[in-house]
């Protein structure tokens, strides 16, 4: 283990502090052994080994840090207000993540929670996917123009190209790549799904991003991934959902009883 790598890795960890048992004294300040503890235990959770080595290499490290701390004080570094600022931030940050953590035990994602939602994705998307083009407009008059041009023998591609405000698409004549309807805003995708190959919409359909002309290019059987490709990208999804669910709830009952001024 080398020191370089401890320092590193102690840089991005908070400093456990209290215990009356201690490694060392630096200048009369006890560095405790709670604190050594919590970094071996960080360690090991990351794959090292706890070995005498690594023990030695982090109380080296540690009374490194306090000498420099020391001086920083020394200095009064610990008085200027930036820097006062920055402690008060991580304290914050520290207390935070210790709250988080309180609140999310026993709310980890259970194995059968994930296929039941990897289901339910699947029967939301339906079993169709489709390649359509589309041209998106401020007003319906614009778009109700349009379709009038393109139903008399103008080019859907070129006027996309010259008018739909979605930026990612115009340079496509209006193309976007395979989807299944149910992963666009509900008009766009139920507009898609009456419509049959090669048709287009015979009135604009309104979304919160505007008015659109749709025409249906193609569709295909849809073939979702399987189970074992995504577990882990939705797992991620749902617990990240658990926990803004659980941030949500403490902050809106925290505010409800504080006296914020």
């Amino acid at each position: 283990m080398k020191i370089t790598i401890v320092a590193a890795a102690l840089a991005g960890m908070a400093l456990a502090t209290g215990a009356h048992a201690q490694v060392a004294k630096v200048n009369g300040v006890a560095i405790p052994q709670q604190r050594l503890d919590f970094f071996v235990r960080n360690f090991v959770a990351q794959g090292q080994q706890d070995t005498p080595e690594l023990r030695d290499a982090i109380k080296n490290e540690l009374i490194n840090r306090e000498l420099l701390v020391q001086e920083a004080v020394r200095r009064g570094l610990h008085k200027n207000p930036d820097v006062a600022m920055q402690i008060e931030i991580r304290r914050m940050e520290v207390l935070f993540g210790a709250l988080m953590q309180e609140v999310l035990k026993g709310r980890d994602v259970s194995e059968d929670a994930v296929k039941q939602e990897y289901e339910r994705a699947k029967g939301q998307f339906g079993a169709k996917e489709y390649r359509v083009r589309h041209i998106l407009v401020e007003k319906e008059d614009d778009a109700k123009a349009i379709i009038a041009r393109i139903s008399g023998g103008a080019s859907f591609e070129k006027l996309a190209a010259e008018r739909s405000k979605d930026q990612g698409s115009r340079k496509r004549g209006g193309e976007l790549d395979w989807s299944p309807a149910g992963r666009y805003v509900k008009p766009f995708g139920d507009a898609i799904a009456r419509l049959k190959k090669g048709q287009m919409t015979e009135a604009p359909v309104q979304t919160p991003f505007g008015w659109h002309v749709i025409r249906l290019e193609d569709e295909r059987p849809l073939k979702p991934p399987p189970y074992d490709q995504v577990k882990g990208n939705l797992q991620r999804q749902m617990q990240q959902r658990v926990q803004k669910e659980a941030f949500d709830k403490i902050l809106a009952e925290l505010r409800g009883k504080a006296k914020i001024e």
